[in-house]
C-alpha cells in the first residue's frame, strides 16, 4: 500500500478490526518513511460492475458516489452514519447478487429510492426531486401522494 502523504510504497499494517457489520475490515497503517499514520479499508467484492448511463455512456460503479448521494439525501435526518454505511452495504450486495456485470443507472436509482422509503420520507423525496429531475411543485405533489401523506 503507497502512502497517501509522501508515496512510499511499503507501508505497515498496525492494527486491523473488522468493521461493525463485518462487510469490511479497517486497517491502521504506519509510514516508515514519513511517519504519518492512516486508516484504510479492505472490501469484499464479488464482481467487477458497470454503470450503463440513460444515454448508453459506461462506467465502472463507484460505491463511493453511491454513498455520497445517500448522504446527500439523508443530510440533517437523524439516521446515524452506521445506518447509512448499511443501506450502502445491502444496495451493493443487491447489485452483486443480482449477476449482472452491466446494470442500468435506472436499477441503481430505483433500489435507492426504494430503500430511502421505507428509511426516511424527507430523505426519499429529495432523492426523487433530483433523481427524477423534478421541475415543478406538482412533482413533489406527486410524490408525497406516492407516500401517501396528506395533501393540500
Amino acid at each position: 500500500m503507497h502512502c497517501p502523504f509522501c508515496g512510499h510504497d511499503d507501508t505497515q499494517v498496525k492494527d486491523s478490526r473488522p468493521s461493525e457489520d463485518g462487510s469490511a475490515i479497517r486497517r491502521r497503517r504506519f509510514c516508515p518513511a514519513c511517519s504519518q499514520r492512516f486508516t484504510t479499508v479492505e472490501r469484499v467484492q464479488l464482481r467487477e460492475i458497470t454503470v450503463v448511463k440513460s444515454d448508453g455512456r459506461r462506467q465502472l460503479f463507484d460505491r463511493d458516489k453511491l454513498a455520497r448521494s445517500i448522504r446527500i439525501a439523508l443530510r440533517k435526518r437523524p439516521v446515524e452514519e452506521e445506518r447509512i454505511e448499511r443501506i450502502v452495504n445491502g444496495i451493493v450486495r443487491q447489485l452483486e447478487a443480482s449477476g449482472e456485470s452491466d446494470v442500468p443507472s435506472k436499477q441503481i436509482g430505483e433500489l435507492v429510492m426504494e430503500t430511502l422509503k421505507t428509511v426516511d420520507a424527507v430523505a426519499y423525496v429529495r432523492f426523487a426531486s433530483v433523481y427524477r429531475d423534478f421541475r415543478e411543485a406538482s412533482d413533489f405533489q406527486a410524490v408525497l401522494g406516492e407516500l401517501g401523506g396528506p395533501q393540500r
